[in-house]
C-alpha cells in the first residue's frame, strides 16, 4: 500500500523478497529453517532449564550463560517465524507497523546481547584477576543489575535506533531485497535527507558497540596478563578454558555485525549482506548452545543427571 504526500508517493508496506522465488527451493528451504529453528529453540531452552533446575551451576559465571541462551531463544524468533511464512506463502507483504516491531525488537535483542557479553568479560576478568574476591564481589544481586542494565541499556537504543529509523519517509519501489527489515535496505528507499539519520545512527551504534568491544579488550587484557603469572602450565590451560566459550561467542557475534554494519553505505551489497545476516540472526543463536556444552564438563554432567532422572524406571 501507498499513500500521497505532495508529489512524494510514501509507503505504507513493504514486499520482502527473501532468499528465493523458485517455489521448489522455498520448501526446500522451509524444511531447513524450520529444522534450524526447533534445534535453536530446544538447544537454548535446554541450557536455561539446566542451569536453572541444578544447584551446581548456580554461579555467576552460569547465570550469565542461562541469561545468553534466553536471550538467544527470542533472537532467533524474532526472525525465523516470518522466514518460514515467507518460505510457505506467496504473500510476502509486511506493513510498515510489522516492519517497525521487527526491527525494534531485533535491535533489543541484538543491543542486549552486546551489553551482555561485556558483562561475561567482566565476570572471567573478576574470576581470573582476583578469584579471591570473586564471591564478594559477583553477588546474586550485582549479577541481576548487571543483566538488568544489559536489558534497559539495549532497550533503550533499541527505542533511538528504531525511532531514527522511522523518522525517514520511504518511497519508490517498496521491494525490500532482504528476509528481514533491517536499516541499510530501509535507508536505500528514503526519498529524505539521510545525514541526521547517519549521524545518530553512529553515535547509537557506535557508543554501543565501541564501549562493549573496549570493555572486553579490557578484560581479556588482564585476563592474559594473569595468565601469564600461572606458572604451571595446567593451572594456565584451565584458566583460559573458562574463557574459551566466551571467545568464541564474542568473535562470532561482532564478526558478523562489524561486516555488516562498519562498511560505507556506497559499499553495502546485498546478497553479500544477507549471507552475514543470515549467519548472526540464524545460525548464531544455534552455535551458542552447543559452544557452552560440549566443552562444559558441568553442564554435560547436570545433562546426564537430568537424563536419568526423568528416564523412567524398569
Amino acid at each position: 500500500m501507498e499513500k500521497k504526500v505532495g508529489n512524494l508517493t510514501i509507503l505504507t508496506e513493504f514486499i520482502l523478497v527473501g532468499f528465493s522465488a523458485d517455489p521448489k527451493l522455498q520448501l526446500i528451504l522451509f524444511g531447513i529453517f524450520l529444522t534450524i529453528y526447533l534445534v535453536t529453540l530446544l538447544g537454548n531452552m535446554t541450557l536455561v532449564i539446566l542451569i536453572w533446575t541444578d544447584s551446581r551451576l548456580h554461579t555467576p559465571m552460569y547465570f550469565f550463560i542461562g541469561n545468553l541462551s534466553f536471550l538467544d531463544f527470542w533472537y532467533t524468533s524474532v526472525y525465523t517465524p516470518k522466514i518460514l511464512a515467507n518460505c510457505a506463502s506467496e504473500d510476502k507483504r509486511i506493513s510498515l507497523a510489522g516492519c517497525g516491531a521487527q526491527l525494534f525488537f531485533s535491535c533489543v535483542v541484538a543491543y542486549t546481547e552486546c551489553y551482555l557479553l561485556a558483562v561475561m568479560a567482566y565476570d572471567r576478568h573478576v574470576a581470573i584477576c582476583s578469584p579471591l574476591l570473586y564471591s564478594g564481589t559477583m553477588t546474586s544481586s550485582f549479577c541481576a543489575g548487571l543483566v538488568a542494565g544489559a536489558y534497559v541499556g539495549g532497550l533503550l537504543n533499541a527505542i533511538a535506533h528504531t525511532a531514527n529509523t522511522f523518522c525517514l519517509s520511504f518511497c519508490g519501489k517498496n521491494i525490500i531485497d532482504h528476509f528481514f527489515c533491517d536499516a541499510p535496505p530501509l535507508v536505500k528507499m528514503s526519498c529524505t535527507d539521510t545525514q541526521v539519520y547517519e549521524k545518530v545512527l553512529l553515535g547509537v551504534v557506535g557508543f554501543t558497540v565501541l564501549s562493549s568491544i573496549l570493555a572486553i579488550l579490557i578484560s581479556y587484557f588482564n585476563i592474559l596478563l594473569a595468565i601469564l603469572r600461572i606458572r604451571s602450565a595446567s593451572g594456565r590451560r584451565k584458566a583460559f578454558s573458562t574463557c574459551a566459550s566466551h571467545l568464541i561467542s564474542v568473535m562470532l557475534f561482532y564478526g558478523s555485525l562489524l561486516f555488516m554494519y562498519s562498511r560505507p553505505s556506497s559499499t553495502y551489497s546485498l546478497e553479500r549482506d544477507k549471507v552475514a545476516a543470515l549467519f548472526y540472526t540464524v545460525v548464531n543463536p544455534l552455535l551458542n548452545p552447543l559452544i557452552y556444552s560440549v566443552r562444559n564438563k558441568d553442564v554435560k554432567e547436570a545433562f546426564k543427571k537430568g537424563v536419568q532422572t526423568v528416564r523412567p524406571t524398569r
